[in-house]
């Protein structure tokens, strides 16, 4: 119990978010723990004293990461990472983990949805009928699935849900990942460069982690080697493609449709120029979502964050493992 009373975990973002069952659980493992936003005094004060921080949207930058006393573990809820500098909490023994299965069907179900949406004009034909057209013209072609090409940039766990649910629609399916080995491709998925996946696909869906390298890495000439009649979707995040050139290419009909969960600046404004066209679904990066993956979210969470308390093995650290048993 000593070792529980010198600890503290600190939440830094809005504990209202917290299920019940998580927060049941922190309360229950006798660690204490403090919302660092209802605390009295400054933030970065607790932060500073604590020996494990549980992020969200918190941005646990390097002078941050320079101010901390104790520290040694960052929980991200969430998949990515993007909002730690992993790199020097590394530097200064700071093990970072993240939660990255909570929801891979529930992201692969929405990009699906949104790809499927966009290809049978869904939102158009939704539009039309509220607008007293019954059999209006189709902007794009729709051709059947059984000769479309569906394809990731990114094969890790959502990228090859995404794979699994279009493979029941009768798509050619193609993905590019430099990182995963040509062993880990079914025989019925080929293995593509870049610029194969850019021009042959009918339907893109993104699953890569924000990262230096992958920042805008749909650029302007990039978009520009993709069918006119594709389909962009992209529920990983915003900054992975460069915005103002992707509405540039769905405005002047060089890319057919976009299907988008995740934008370079969030909450999207009202009067963002993306809103103003036809051709985009978009939806509050609210892929990540059901009932139960929010349960698992947050609980999964406080788990590591106990574990790492308590000195156990870590589940899941991103740059590096630190606690005892790790590799």
């Amino acid at each position: 119990m000593e070792v529980h009373e010198r600890r503290q975990i600190v939440l830094t973002d809005r504990v209202e978010d917290y299920p019940v069952a998580a927060l049941k659980a922190l309360r229950d493992s006798g660690i204490p723990f403090i919302d660092a936003g209802a605390a009295s005094g400054e933030p970065l004060d607790w932060i500073r004293e604590a020996d494990v921080l549980i992020v969200t949207w918190f941005q646990v930058t390097k002078e941050v990461l320079e101010s901390l006393q104790r520290c040694r573990l960052i929980v991200r809820i969430g998949v990515g990472y993007d909002n730690i500098d992993v790199d020097a909490a590394r530097l200064r023994g700071i093990a970072v983990c993240n939660v990255p299965d909570y929801c891979t069907g529930e992201v692969a179900d929405h990009a699906i949805a949104m790809a499927l949406s966009q290809a049978r004009a869904l939102p158009f034909l939704d539009r039309c009928v509220r607008e007293g057209v019954w059999k209006p013209a189709l902007p794009l072609p729709m051709p059947s699935f059984d000769v479309m090409t569906f394809g990731v940039l990114g094969y890790g766990r959502i990228g090859r849900a995404a794979i699994a649910r279009a493979r029941g629609f009768g798509f050619r399916l193609i993905a590019c990942d430099p990182y995963v080995s040509a062993a880990e491709f079914p025989s019925d998925v080929k293995e593509v460069a870049l610029d194969e996946l850019l021009s042959q696909a009918d339907i893109l869906s993104v699953h890569v982690p924000l990262t230096a390298e992958t920042r805008h890495v749909l650029n302007r000439e990039r978009l520009a080697r993709m069918r006119p009649t594709a389909i962009l979707v992209n529920t990983a995040r915003g900054l992975v493609i460069e915005t103002a050139a992707l509405v540039e290419a769905l405005r002047e009909g060089r890319l057919g449709a976009a299907g988008l969960d995740v934008f370079d600046e969030e909450p999207l404004r009202v009067d963002h120029p993306l809103l103003s066209l036809p051709n985009v679904l978009v939806a509050p990066h609210f892929a990540w979502h059901s009932r139960e993956s929010r349960l698992k979210l947050y609980l999964m969470a406080v788990e590591e964050a106990i574990r790492g308390v308590r000195g156990e093995p870590l589940r899941s650290c991103v740059n590096g493992a630190f606690a005892p048993g790790g590799d």
